[in-house]
């Protein structure tokens, strides 16, 4: 929960009755707590000390928010908590880095993709993904986990989220690697290029 910020957000606006914010930092933790109590809203926001998802139990949340950190720290995340593999709740990941892993490790485990809202902040694109465990594990294309629905958003933010990957796949590119794995990095650039 970092700051603590969003679950306040959250509890404030009636959004939530009552949000579990959860860190594994005891100082970000006491930041989110003393938020919570300056705003009044201390007795709808239950900060708690944990690893990941290890704080919740099962079925405690229907709304499960995962955010500012790599996508593979997410997916690790994710495979900490069997639990989730329910249909019942609802994921919102916002990847700082690494979106492209959790795509692939959440199709992979029978979560589906149901909306992405890419965003832009000061000069650097995000992408909110919207998911929910389905049990049906698919293989993503590579294109899927480099965009996921993004393309289908539209708008600026999508636009500058694509051109981000594109600049990074170019760079990727420039790096001594083996042919097969060449062609299909080009093959992923021109698809993206297509976008």
């Amino acid at each position: 929960c970092d700051h603590g910020k969003l679950a306040v957000y959250l509890a404030l606006a009636g959004i939530s009755p009552k949000v579990v914010a959860v860190d594994n930092r005891p100082m970000p933790l006491a930041k989110a707590k003393a938020l919570a109590r300056q705003t009044g809203c201390e007795d709808r926001v239950d900060c708690r000390l944990g690893d990941g998802l290890a704080a919740l139990q099962p079925g405690e949340t229907q709304e499960i928010i995962i955010a500012g950190m790599s996508g593979e720290t997410m997916a690790n995340i994710l495979s900490a908590a069997k639990w989730v593999e329910d249909p019942t709740p609802h994921f919102v990941f916002v990847p700082a880095t690494r979106a492209g892993h959790l795509r692939r490790w959440l199709a992979g485990h029978g979560f589906a993709i149901n909306r992405e809202e890419p965003v832009e902040e000061k000069g650097r694109y995000y992408t909110a993904i919207s998911a929910v465990y389905t049990g049906t594990p698919i293989e993503p294309t590579p294109l899927f986990c480099e965009l996921g629905l993004v393309p289908q958003a539209g708008g600026p933010a999508a636009a500058g989220y694509i051109r981000k990957q594109l600049a990074r796949l170019e760079k990727q590119a420039l790096a001594p690697m083996e042919l097969p794995q060449r062609a299909a990095l080009e093959q992923l650039i021109n698809e993206v290029k297509e976008c």
